[in-house]
């Protein structure tokens, strides 16, 4: 119980240090200024302290977790697919859909995308299914977004160097330049979500010619074109 006693009071320090970070913004926001670049730094600050807060709730969720059949033999509660899903497709593809868009991150890399990625493909495996690795490979990240959901669109501030961190070593031996190649993509959509999909980089013409027939139609990432 002491335990949990310090990992609760570890979590609200965080959140105090988040809140705290945020007055920063209210203040900046108060001034009128329109220093854009200060804007981003300090946008960039609050997310990296909510990250590290999110990142220790979810190690003391699984440290103190009853796991399933707890507190009085009740059901787990059921999931909610709000980070994305895991899947594979085309010859032996893996397609990785995260529920929202690449995050802002001119100066930090958002160390939650990468556990949040480790957590679906850890999922995966747990459900039966087995992770391919590739010697060398290409890595597509498509984003679907409308113009409202998208407020930086260049392509060097948004997080993606976090996706290639969360599966080298475990699904590519590195992501150095000779390992993995990447390919960064965007069309316009209602629905703000982002397709990651790792293959091998012999597929790639074939993953192209595919995309590119089928780029106008929504299931081509759900293997329904096979």
């Amino acid at each position: 119980m002491n335990s949990l006693k310090q990992d609760v009071s570890r979590i609200q320090e965080l959140t105090a240090a988040a809140f705290h970070q945020t007055g920063g913004l209210a203040a900046l926001a108060g001034s009128g200024q329109t220093d854009a670049v200060k804007l981003q730094r300090m946008l960039e600050q609050t997310m990296e302290r909510f990250d590290q807060t999110t990142l220790e709730l979810r190690r003391l969720c699984e440290k103190h977790s009853p796991g399933a059949g707890g507190y009085g033999s009740r059901p787990a509660a059921p999931r909610m697919e709000v980070d994305g899903y895991v899947e594979r497709f085309g010859y032996s593809w893996l397609h990785i859909q995260l529920n929202t868009l690449l995050p802002h991150c001119r100066y930090q890399t958002p160390e939650w995308l990468s556990d949040t990625i480790r957590r679906l493909l850890d999922e995966y495996e747990s459900g039966g299914s087995t992770l391919p690795h590739f010697n060398t490979a290409m890595l597509v990240i498509d984003e679907h977004c409308g113009i409202d959901g998208r407020h930086i669109f260049d392509q060097d501030n948004k997080g993606w160097k976090a996706v290639s961190n969360a599966i080298k070593g475990r699904l590519i031996p590195d992501d150095d330049q000779h390992t993995l190649s990447l390919a960064l993509l965007s069309r316009k959509s209602e629905l703000n979500v982002c397709h990651i999909t790792l293959l091998d980089q012999s597929d790639a013409a074939d993953f192209f010619a595919m995309h590119s027939g089928d780029y106008v139609r929504s299931d081509f990432y759900s293997g329904t074109w096979e």
